[in-house]
């Protein structure tokens, strides 16, 4: 059996590190920067350092199988922050304040109670804003790992790009917390407001299949799309086939595609596939997987991917050769 890697594993679906910036960013605008030396630095940083798990790319280690796992998960919630406070206290020691600046009109003196603190809200802002997509988080690694999933606001939105982003350059241009809090605070109403969308849509989908099926949903997700959030995208887990679709607002409507995308998770292949280590990796992540099958010499290469992320092509895939028999 020849394995192969997961293609562009590099390109791993996250809450992305734009929005996770502004995020540490517009906390520091709106006035947390102000407590302490380092204070926009370390907001930023935190609000970033989870994804210190991007360091496996670097290794032969299947990215899908580790990401947001150990980093994102409650020992690391609880010990990063105390990492980061550290080095900022070693970066405060290796470039000191120059003379009659610190504490004066510089800037605030460095205050290690405040880093702490601001390390605390930078990572569990990150942690919050992943829970919030469809890819998932594990969120009690390593005690469990069981993967959470949001399915409110979709892996890029660039409207909390543009609320932050502007809140922070008029706070910077009128030098003034206002903009950036108000940014926050209209940030947190659109993702409260998602997050109430997508449970009523969720429950709305649920009728529609149980009014067109007569039976329940065994498994579904009613996930966020680009762009629009008054579209979503409907995955339904029949048994031995996926059923897709798509969910809008207005008007209220559910729409299921004609065609079911087959499992095929019963084929002997399979389980000779699950063996190799890439496949097996995938799988850790996978939440709605199905398999293809393409003669090749010597074999059939048995691919596997997600049905969260069809449009990606083999984005998100996994695949090897079983030898013929």
């Amino acid at each position: 059996m020849t394995a192969s890697r997961v293609p562009g594993t590099h390109n791993d679906a996250l809450m992305d590190n734009v929005c996770h910036t502004l995020v540490g960013a517009a906390l520091g605008e709106a006035g947390l920067k102000q407590r302490t030396r380092f204070g926009n630095a370390t907001l930023m940083i935190a609000a970033n350092l989870p994804d210190i798990d991007v360091m496996v790319f670097a290794s032969g280690t299947p990215s899908v199988a580790f990401r947001r796992g150990w980093t994102h998960g409650i020992l690391a919630q609880a010990l990063l922050p105390i990492a980061l406070t550290g080095l900022i206290w070693l970066a405060a020691r290796r470039w000191p304040a120059p003379s009659g600046v610190e504490g004066g009109r510089g800037g605030p003196p460095l205050h290690l109670g405040w880093v702490l603190a601001l390390s605390y809200i930078g990572v569990y802002s990150h942690v919050l804003l992943d829970l919030l997509n469809n890819y998932g988080v594990r969120l009690l690694a390593p005690v469990n790992w069981r993967w959470f999933y949001g399915d409110a606001v979709f892996i890029l939105d660039p409207w909390l790009w543009l609320i932050l982003g502007g809140g922070i350059w008029i706070a910077q241009r009128r030098s003034s917390a206002a903009p950036a809090r108000k940014a926050l605070l209209i940030a947190l109403l659109y993702i409260g407001a998602t997050i109430v969308t997508a449970r009523i849509s969720r429950n709305i989908v649920i009728a529609a299949w149980r009014a067109e099926h007569g039976r329940p949903v065994e498994r579904l997700m009613v996930g966020p799309l680009p762009i629009t959030p008054l579209q979503r995208a409907v995955i339904v887990d029949a048994g031995d086939h996926y059923e897709s679709g798509t969910f809008t607002w207005f008007p209220t409507r559910v729409t299921f595609d004609p065609a079911a995308v087959p499992k095929n998770d019963d084929r002997p292949e399979v389980a000779i596939a699950r063996q190799a280590p890439n496949v097996r990796a995938f799988l850790v992540w996978s939440r709605f997987p199905y398999w293809t099958f393409e003669p090749v010499s010597g074999g059939t290469r048995v691919t596997v991917a997600d049905m969260r992320f069809m449009a990606g092509g083999v984005r998100f895939s996994a695949s090897t050769v079983v030898p013929a028999r």
